[in-house]
């Protein structure tokens, strides 16, 4: 028994299969071309830290200079002197390749009066509550990293109760009752060349970022091509079953 030759499609359903599969297309497109600009940022930003980590420490901003900060300033390597207040030090909860524990960030005192939160390192939880200090007045070299305001997504600070998920400058220093001004950033301390092992664990900023844009857009742009391979596809199909004269 033969098969009868199936017919042409209708125009209508033609029309809504080509209009889907160029919508789709052009956001296919729109999706490569949006990893491709976050590819150019990502890279850029990942240059910059690496310059900014890697070159020599210069003196931690002062009040004058607050105001003139930007993105650009970040993890820039700074050195900054003063009296660490471990008394008014506070835990921020925290994960790193040690586990889970806590950052330890310290009030320090400048010698021009105005404060800087230090960023010690990390403990594991188990020294919660017995965490090692260090020399009252100290030469601290570390990272320069902005406020984290808030919280965690789905984790609050709770100053109240003692418990902190971010390295919040401006709410940690009202808590702790600083006196005078306060510098709008904090600084990760870093691990110097031959210093002991010892906790408060410095030098674990996470300075590697994952990079994946130009995978991303690949794959966006090749759905791209497929969907218009799909569109030329159906268009010959159609020329193909239109009945002849």
């Amino acid at each position: 028994m033969d098969v009868p030759a199936r017919g042409p499609r209708s125009l209508r359903a033609l029309v809504v299969m080509l209009t889907a599969c160029a919508v789709a297309c052009v956001g296919f497109v729109a999706l490569g071309a949006w990893q491709v600009e976050r590819l150019g940022w990502k890279e850029a930003l990942i240059a910059r830290v690496e310059r900014n980590a890697n070159g020599a420490p210069v003196p931690a901003p002062g009040p004058a200079q607050w105001d003139l900060l930007t993105r650009d300033d970040e993890y820039r390597r700074v050195q900054v002197h003063g009296r660490l207040d471990y008394e008014r030090e506070v835990l921020v909860a925290a994960t790193t390749g040690l586990g889970q524990g806590f950052w330890v960030l310290t009030p320090l005192q400048t010698q021009q009066g105005h404060w800087v939160l230090v960023n010690r390192g990390f403990v594991p939880s188990d020294l919660r509550e017995r965490v090692p200090q260090g020399a009252l007045e100290e030469t601290v070299t570390g990272l320069l990293r902005f406020s984290e305001p808030g919280g965690r997504l789905l984790q609050k600070n709770d100053a109240a109760e003692g418990r902190w998920y971010s390295r919040d400058v401006a709410a940690i220093a009202q808590t702790q009752h600083l006196p005078g001004t306060v510098a709008p950033y904090f600084v990760d301390e870093v691990a110097l060349p031959g210093a002991p092992a010892d906790w408060p664990r410095p030098g674990l900023t996470v300075l590697q970022f994952p990079n994946n844009h130009l995978v991303y857009a690949l794959t966006w742009f090749a759905l791209a091509a497929m969907t218009a391979a799909a569109v030329g596809y159906v268009l010959l199909d159609h020329r193909r079953r239109r009945p002849t004269a």
